[in-house]
């Protein structure tokens, strides 16, 4: 589509045109993948648009796609309701367990009824629902726990696929899930490099984390797009899922558009190899395939157990691998100073994403694999986000491949290495060795921790190589001045950090000790910590001997862990830090815990693991407010394990050997209701 001429057409004619042409042009690049113009033109048009509203104000509606980004960035989101609580899929990893799914429903319809299914690709974002009213746009919200969301309207505003007016008055309930596509990913990320911000692991997390920002300005940076799967009020447009996505489509809405209709198992089969084998060639992440019952009456029969409808089932796909030369092994020195191999990989397209490095944990796995530097290997992602190798094709080693032998000296900073007891890892003792300072800083800022937003890797290089920062509490002396010297770095963005780093002294203790990395001692432990301590300064004048009597006295604080505390609290190097710390008035306190004793959880402890729809702190808070009891990990007396997506296998492991019950998101949602 060429632009439209001026010719002799009023304003107003005009304008209506440059609207018309712009949304065609918004469809066919972030719906169908097809743009027809290039981005300068594109670029002009929208201009005009922008000019025209400028000398004329009444031009401009509610739906000008010059709308779509306005308002000022909110406090905090809003939680809304969901129409249909959007509950989970129940998962299926093999033929034998999909065939069995297939047995069910055959079983729970009419004897003899005619049975087809859709299979579509199982997007791999963040699930949301959308409400149109009359053909306009009017709500958005996220998956949340599944009946209730967090709204965030004015974020979808921004997604260029999505029609803010329909071309009739549908009132519509729609379920979808917002994706970023990989190119765009490698745009964004390269942005946030050049920023010294950290880049986005994967789409997923791009996704969903950019989803719940509070200014839509920012959201519009990030090239999202959104695809719908489902239309709540099927069954008044079309007796078929297959044909109310067909129906959506012609609305003009963004759909994939990569359903099949099956009759049988066998065409099921076929359909999921067809769709994995171009699985690469996709645009966007999918992690498996979604099959539904076709007839939305079947659907409503079928029904659902407590957990999950009856009528579909996700088809997980193994994760995916690549083989690839393995160029050279190299040390990464983490946070504790534990030595991590790291291989040196010869680039290549792995799950969406160009890999040329991968862990390979340890001195151990290196042997068990007989890996050696020039070697093919096999790599994938574990829980389809870290590269890993996991073998080797002995096969094609060359004549020249070499054994690695670790180093018996750090990298960073040349000290001895040691071996703490029987631990596998080897470590470098130098409580002031760069690499680990570097890491451990890194820590101190994630979201989980401190929460100081901009202190990536890039800019925490920065400061330790100029030495203007040592430790965790050197950050907060740092001055505007001396951070804006910093490359990549000026006076607005070195503001803004310290304005974070400032902000942070306002977090309670149990973040600071979260962020200050004791070993064994995750967010829960943290947390209990801080409320026996109640002080930053309890914390260091106790004595070992008080120590050890009031962590004791803890529920799950077993002897290995007090011992840690401890060893952490006598070190005379980390008892200098806490102290700077103190003495910079940073997480000097713990508010006073009001948990109630009694609740729907009263009795119950959980274990939370996996990627959630929401913070895994604020699921915890939900626990602890509802009665319940929150354990670091899986052990003798968990009641449940909290499994989210891509959950080690560790875990599971031990739900099985403690007899612990595995549930799901929507699952414990339903015991923190009391609906059990």
């Amino acid at each position: 589509m060429g632009s439209t001429p001026m010719t002799s057409s009023t304003p107003k004619d005009r304008h209506a045109a440059l609207v018309r042409e712009i949304r065609e042009h918004d469809h066919r690049y972030y719906v169908l993948d097809d743009p027809i113009i290039s981005d300068r033109e594109y670029d002009r048009l929208y201009r005009e648009l922008v000019d025209l509203e400028a000398a004329d104000v009444r031009l401009r509606s509610p739906d000008s796609p010059t709308m779509r980004v306005g308002g000022q960035p909110r406090n905090e989101l809003q939680t809304v309701p969901h129409a249909v609580p959007m509950i989970s899929l129940d998962n299926t990893y093999d033929a034998g367990e999909l065939a069995e799914f297939v047995r069910r429903v055959h079983a729970g319809l009419p004897s003899g009824a005619e049975v087809t299914f859709c299979v579509e690709p199982k997007l791999d974002g963040a699930s949301v629902e959308l409400i149109y009213d009359a053909g306009r746009f009017i709500q958005a919200s996220t998956r949340g726990d599944g009946v209730h969301g967090e709204e965030i309207t004015e974020n979808l505003r921004t997604l260029r696929g999505l029609p803010l007016v329909l071309p009739r008055p549908e009132t519509l309930t729609l379920r979808g899930e917002v994706v970023i596509f990989r190119k765009d990913l490698e745009a964004v990320n390269a942005q946030r490099i050049a920023a010294g911000e950290q880049p986005f692991a994967n789409p997923r997390n791009a996704a969903s984390g950019s989803l719940r920002l509070l200014d839509p300005r920012e959201v519009d940076k990030r090239r999202l797009r959104v695809f719908l799967w489902q239309l709540l009020e099927g069954e008044r447009v079309a007796p078929r899922h297959s044909s109310a996505l067909d129906w959506l489509g012609q609305l003009g809405l963004p759909v994939h558009r990569r359903q099949r209709v099956c009759n049988d198992i066998e065409s099921i089969y076929a359909a999921l190899g067809e769709l994995e084998a171009i699985r690469g060639t996709l645009p966007f992440d999918i992690d498996g395939a979604v099959i539904k019952v076709d007839d939305l009456a079947q659907q409503a029969q079928l029904g659902r157990t407590a957990k999950f409808p009856r009528w579909a089932v996700a088809y997980k796909f193994a994760a995916e691998q690549a083989q690839t030369r393995l160029l050279d092994i190299v040390i990464q020195v983490g946070r504790t100073g534990a030595l991590t191999p790291v291989a040196q990989l010869e680039p290549v397209q792995l799950a969406g994403t160009v890999v040329a490095r991968a862990s390979l944990h340890n001195e151990q796995i290196i042997e068990q694999l007989n890996v050696r530097i020039g070697d093919l290997v096999t790599i994938e992602k574990a829980g389809e986000i870290i590269p890993q190798v996991v073998s080797v094709d002995p096969s094609a080693r060359p004549a020249d491949a070499r054994k690695f032998q670790m180093p018996t000296h750090c990298p960073s900073c040349e000290t001895t290495v040691v071996r703490r007891g029987d631990e596998v890892a080897l470590r470098c003792p130098n409580p002031h060795c760069p690499a680990a300072v570097k890491q451990s800083i890194v820590h101190f800022a994630r979201r989980f921790a401190m929460d100081i937003d901009g202190l990536g890797e890039a800019i925490v290089e920065a400061l330790v190589d100029t030495q203007l920062v040592n430790d965790v509490a050197d950050l907060y002396a740092l001055d505007t001045a001396t951070v804006a010297s910093l490359p990549r770095m000026g006076k607005k963005s070195a503001k803004n950090l310290l304005d974070a780093i400032a902000t942070s002294k306002a977090q309670p203790l149990e973040r600071l000790i979260t962020g200050f990395g004791i070993d064994l001692i995750g967010q829960v432990a943290a947390r209990q910590l801080a409320e026996v301590a109640g002080t930053l300064q309890k914390l260091l004048d106790w004595s070992e001997a008080e120590a050890r009597s009031e962590l004791s006295a803890v529920s799950g604080f077993g002897p290995k862990m007090i011992d840690s505390v401890w060893d952490a609290l006598g070190d005379p190097n980390q008892r200098a830090v806490l102290k700077k710390l103190r003495d910079r008035n940073v997480s000097t306190a713990q508010p006073k815990a009001n948990t109630p004793t009694t609740g729907t959880l009263s009795g119950k402890s959980f274990c939370v693991t996996g990627v959630l729809s929401r913070r895994r702190e604020d699921v915890h808070a939900d626990i602890l407010g509802a009665g319940g009891i929150v354990h670091d990990k899986v052990k003798k007396g968990t009641t449940y394990l909290v499994a989210g997506e891509k959950v080690g296998q560790s875990k599971r492991d031990n739900a099985q050997k403690f007899g612990v019950e595995v549930i799901d998101e929507a699952r414990f949602t339903q015991l923190w209701l009391g609906a059990d």
